[in-house]
């Protein structure tokens, strides 16, 4: 499985907008949360796994970038 690694930068496209790009850096980790900062706050979130990738969702609504450890 691929993981986030504390120090890197992550980027996720817009679904609705290709030209709008997300991004968070990883400031901490333990095997299931990571730390992150996002929008210029940091915020704290559920690691969870898909297609062998970890992956995190830090907002709550239909649209919200999805995070890959790709």
């Amino acid at each position: 499985m691929i993981k986030f690694e504390v120090g890197k930068s992550y980027s996720a496209k817009s679904v609705c907008d290709h030209n709008c790009v997300f991004s968070i850096e990883v400031t901490k980790r333990s095997s299931k949360m990571i730390t992150y900062i996002y929008n210029g706050t940091e915020k704290r979130s559920k690691v969870r796994e898909f297609e062998g990738n970890e992956c995190v969702i830090p907002d709550n609504y239909s649209m919200a970038p999805i995070f890959r450890a790709a």
